[in-house]
């Protein structure tokens, strides 16, 4: 049975997704992409999977930098691809596609992608421990997780931030390392991006 939160977010982003880039990705989201770019060790044909890849921009800039690579974006959203798809995002295909879907259930075969993104959207997740089962499964062995999300200070639990209509759900770093141990991966370290947000970077091993 579907989360009724998760309900609430699809209707929210569909209502976004015409002008959200104009609202909120912009100068935010470029300098997101572009500190994480230099975190990034891809194989020489990489074929990636972004969890939350909204309106597609940071597959769009990996298929600039990587010439080979190959990407799947997926999200909860159906505007939300269908705005990925009608944009610049769908110069680049058939290297790039787009599909609509759950984190929780993801449609893929285990071990198909050498790598997953998850770029601001690991905050709205009501069972983020589902999600991290579904990333382990669909990641090769040896393949990089690369989680990148607002934070909250302490050790432990989560902070819970009460919006209209859907909740979002912060994690403290020793709280995100440690949901991921759970599913099977393992961390490599947390990075400073921008501010409260950073990355965490896990292996599948």
């Amino acid at each position: 049975m579907t989360h009724p939160e998760i309900t609430k977010k699809q209707k929210l982003f569909d209502r976004w997704a015409p002008n959200y880039d104009i609202l909120f990705t912009t100068i935010f989201y470029q300098a997101l992409h572009q500190r994480l770019l230099d975190y990034l060790q891809l194989p020489d044909h990489p074929n990636v999977l972004d969890l939350g890849c909204g309106t597609g921009r940071l597959l769009d800039r990996l298929a600039e930098e990587f010439p080979t690579l190959r990407g799947t974006g997926f999200d909860l959203s159906p505007e939300m691809i269908r705005q990925a798809r009608q944009t610049k995002r769908d110069r680049h295909r058939p290297r790039l596609i787009f599909i609509q879907g759950n984190a929780e259930q993801l449609p893929f075969t285990d071990q198909q992608f050498d790598t997953v993104f998850n770029t601001i959207s690991f905050l709205h997740y009501p069972n983020p421990s589902q999600v991290l089962s579904e990333i382990n499964r669909v990641l090769s062995p040896g393949g990089n997780y690369y989680l990148v999300d607002f934070t909250t200070p302490g050790k432990t639990g989560s902070g819970v931030l009460g919006t209209s209509p859907t909740n979002l759900h912060l994690y403290p770093l020793e709280r995100r390392e440690q949901l991921g141990t759970e599913a099977g991966l393992q961390c490599w370290g947390h990075y400073s991006l921008l501010g409260p947000v950073w990355l965490t970077i896990f292996t599948k091993i």
